[in-house]
């Protein structure tokens, strides 16, 4: 199947010959469903904090943050392309007629873009845009309605290039002072929630190679004036998704895809491969965020007071872990009894069938396993129509019963009973997740081993024309989240505003 030239490009990906045989053998054999039980719902697997503990949880995280690393971990090589989608269209065929005025303005999916152009000046980038011509340009361009000329000035190197950057370079919001990018805003969130006035914050933004540069550039511009203005130190790192996560592509019979020139097609695994990225880092706790989740300071407080609430969760229920921990090996009848309730009621994990016939080091053994694992805290907002993975309880390889993030893609929607259960959902992931990566002695926990492999997808995708399946590794907080112990908790849906097109930046929550 392989010649010589292509087991060298595998070596030059820094993939293996067994690695990439075990891709196109999945394949081949599909990827088996995760097999959902039933819905999280609020009291059956969401908590929902009384004011009363989300002060308690806050007063416990802003306690113990002098004494611990805390990182906020940003995945940033989002491109913005897929924001001005309706915007490309019309620069590509809208020629300034009446003719094109008339199908435009019948053809529905082209009111956002006169809602784009009647909101122009209400972007933060308008200042940005029109600077790219003359005064005399710009008005003969908006009276001529040379809608096109204008974007290809937003869109393309002619002039701001936004439909070729990510979505952290972008201007979101405007200030008095100023407009930021998503990525100044992280920097605002990290000084805020992430240290102490004195202290140091840490952020880490994994991003595509050809952007690195420019995120560089961009913060070391703005974070000394936002270090001045909080008091603080911010120490900001970058990484990139590993080329050998990338995933070899298969044509329709399962065959390596190859390019014309004949060499092998390997695309990026997907969001779940950055879980290398987040085993590299050094913290305590990390916090993760997507990077178009943010809203201007005059509405940031629920989003940092829930973030301490969902940190100061996780502590108190690692304390509760490793106190368990370290007195398991000695544990009488009574205190297993304790550590099963706590497993199951707290941990949300039900044991598998054949546990009751364990014997008590045998319920030892279990016990450890369940314990002794990374910790994840994910908040999660009521489903009002946002696309997102949602919060189920599913059986797991073992035969045991935990709390998963579950997208459709892994659902079998054609059981009907399976695609009943996904329809119950009451709530989704936003993306908004407080991790505790290591153990009771300090030592971080290798994530790789905390991963399950069998919870990756196949997707169709073409190429030069060509039709081909792409392989996607199990997602960041799906899969290669599965065997952590996790809890999810109910935050407001004010912290949950993500920007999926260019209008959405027009909602009163970015403005």
């Amino acid at each position: 199947m392989f010649t010589e030239k292509d087991l060298r490009q595998i070596a030059d990906q820094g993939a293996t010959l067994v690695t990439v045989e075990k891709q196109i053998e999945d394949f081949r054999q599909g990827f088996p469903f995760l097999k959902i039980i039933r819905a999280a719902t609020v009291g059956d697997g969401i908590i929902r904090l009384e004011e009363a503990a989300v002060n308690q949880a806050v007063s416990q995280y802003e306690e113990a943050l002098p004494k611990k690393k805390v990182l906020k971990f940003v995945p940033a090589s989002g491109a913005a392309s897929r924001m001005f989608k309706s915007l490309f269209t019309l620069m590509d065929s809208y020629k300034g007629t009446a003719e094109d005025d008339a199908k435009f303005e019948k053809d529905k999916s082209f009111q956002s873009v006169y809602y784009f152009f009647n909101h122009l000046e209400d972007f933060a980038f308008f200042h940005d845009l029109k600077a790219t011509f003359s005064e005399a340009e710009w008005d003969k361009l908006l009276a001529e309605k040379n809608y096109p000329q204008i974007l290809r000035h937003l869109l393309t190197e002619a002039g701001l290039n936004y439909g070729n950057l990510p979505k952290g370079l972008l201007q979101f919001h405007k200030y008095k002072e100023g407009e930021r990018t998503p990525a100044q805003e992280h920097l605002v969130e990290a000084a805020n929630s992430c240290t102490v006035r004195g202290g140091t914050a840490y952020l880490h933004m994994t991003v595509s190679p050809e952007h690195r540069e420019k995120f560089t550039s961009h913060i070391a511009a703005k974070k000394g004036a936002i270090e001045a203005e909080y008091g603080v130190k911010i120490e900001v790192s970058f990484s990139i998704q590993k080329p050998s996560t990338d995933t070899i592509a298969v044509d329709p019979e399962n065959q390596p895809f190859r390019n014309p020139d004949g060499s092998l097609l390997f695309r990026p695994g997907g969001h779940g491969a950055l879980i290398e990225n987040l085993n590299e880092t050094d913290a305590d706790i990390i916090f993760i965020k997507n990077i178009d989740n943010v809203v201007p300071d005059r509405i940031k407080g629920e989003t940092y007071r829930y973030k301490k609430a969902l940190a100061g969760v996780l502590l108190d229920v690692q304390a509760q872990v490793f106190s368990y921990l370290a007195k398991l090996d000695t544990a009488d009848e009574t205190l297993l009894g304790e550590i099963d309730q706590f497993i199951q009621k707290t941990l949300c994990t039900q044991p598998p069938a054949a546990f009751a016939s364990l014997s008590t080091e045998e319920k030892k053994a279990y016990f450890q396993t369940k314990l002794n694992r990374p910790i994840r805290v994910c908040g999660m907002v009521k489903n009002e129509g946002e696309p997102g993975g949602g919060p189920f309880w599913a059986q797991n390889s073992d035969g045991s019963v935990s709390l998963q993030i579950a997208e459709s893609a892994q659902i079998d929607t054609q059981d009907p009973s399976q695609k009943d259960l996904m329809e119950t959902a009451t709530h989704f992931n936003p993306v908004d997740l407080v991790c505790a990566p290591r153990d009771r002695f300090g030592k971080p926990f290798d994530l790789l081993q905390h991963r399950d492999p069998q919870t990756g997808f196949i997707s169709s995708k073409s190429q030069g024309g060509k039709d081909l399946k792409a392989l996607e590794l199990p997602g960041l907080w799906n899969g290669a989240m599965s065997d952590w112990n996790t809890l999810f908790v109910e935050v407001p849906i004010i912290t949950f505003n993500p920007v999926k097109t260019v209008n959405d930046l027009l909602r009163d929550e970015h403005r």
